[in-house]
């Protein structure tokens, strides 16, 4: 399987080892090029997953999947520069930067991909999924509260594109997973109120504070994220017709709405090798249909913007 990363950050990295791990327990053989545009030099293990690493892609050369893992303000540009350069598509989140962008000027039409979605994966989120239909869900309240600098240890987080608007930082977009759950969990929102702003004392200059109001046909939503909580939570509630039923991604469980605590407790690295896997299966063609397809996640995009689609 011959494979195109477009950046080798943390993330791109993480999916570069997934793939490496997934692929050798079936048996397929990897062929991973990383496409550079910095002088850092990889760390030796990383370096040793590649075969290539190029400045651009040489004419003629083909991939069987690519992994668009550069920071989120290059997508666009980077998937127009290289529409039809792979059979299958892994898009980092979120797809692009700039919601006016549109999915047909940089991605072929009927092309294979799929945008990541990883809190779809965690095994609390899968729990969650299988109670749902048994629910009558009145309400729903939603948080993600992490601190910025905790984020990636023995870096500068004033550095990382998480704290630069203009590299597509800011809470709206960098924790567009709760969107993208709560659209997945219950549709597209009819009504959405979105405030939000730079408001602590981190050295940023994107927005680390994001509140919103949604309305849907028979239920609202409160989602709150933020880059400045000291003590890491991660979490939605369902005020149901029984009880409160909450899913905390962070602990690792669910509680039913009798009270009832299940553990679903497990790495981190667990879903992202879930998802890797399925993108294995999609990009083989097991799966006709992308579960995250790129107009989806311009949409949901559009959510946590506060635009209503």
């Amino acid at each position: 399987m011959k494979v195109l990363f477009t950046g080798l950050g943390s993330i791109g990295t993480r999916h570069l080892k997934n793939l490496h791990a997934i692929a050798a327990k079936r048996g397929v053989a990897v062929e991973a090029w990383a496409l550079r545009s910095s002088d850092r030099v990889l760390p030796d293990e990383t370096r040793a997953l590649l075969v290539r690493e190029v400045r651009e892609v040489p004419e003629g050369e083909h991939f069987d999947a690519m992994f668009l893992t550069n920071p989120t303000s290059l997508h666009f540009e980077t998937l127009r520069a290289l529409r039809g350069k792979a059979d299958a598509l892994f898009i980092e989140k979120p797809i692009f930067d700039d919601p006016s962008l549109r999915v047909e000027d940089c991605i072929l039409p009927g092309q294979k991909a799929y945008v990541a979605a990883p809190m779809r994966w965690c095994g609390t989120m899968i729990a969650l999924e299988k109670c749902l239909p048994e629910l009558r869900v009145y309400s729903a309240r939603v948080i993600c509260s992490s601190y910025l600098p905790d984020w990636r240890p023995n870096v500068d987080y004033r550095t990382v594109y998480s704290a630069h608007r203009d590299m597509g930082g800011g809470v709206a977009i960098d924790l567009i997973h709760e969107w993208d759950y709560l659209a997945g969990l219950f549709g597209v929102p009819d009504e959405i109120h979105c405030l939000r702003g730079t408001y602590s004392h981190l050295e940023i200059d994107s927005d680390d504070l994001a509140v919103y109001i949604a309305r849907w046909p028979h239920m609202l939503g409160e989602v709150h994220l933020d880059y400045f909580g000291r003590t890491y939570r991660r979490a939605i509630e369902l005020f149901c017709e029984h009880g409160t039923v909450t899913a905390d991604f962070g602990a690792g469980t669910l509680t039913r709405e009798d009270g009832t605590v299940e553990h679903y407790e497990e790495p981190v690295n667990e879903r992202y090798l879930r998802e890797m896997a399925y993108f294995l299966d999609y990009a083989a063609g097991a799966n006709e249909k992308s579960i995250n397809p790129p107009e989806t996640a311009l949409a949901v995009l559009k959510l946590t913007l506060g635009e209503t689609v």
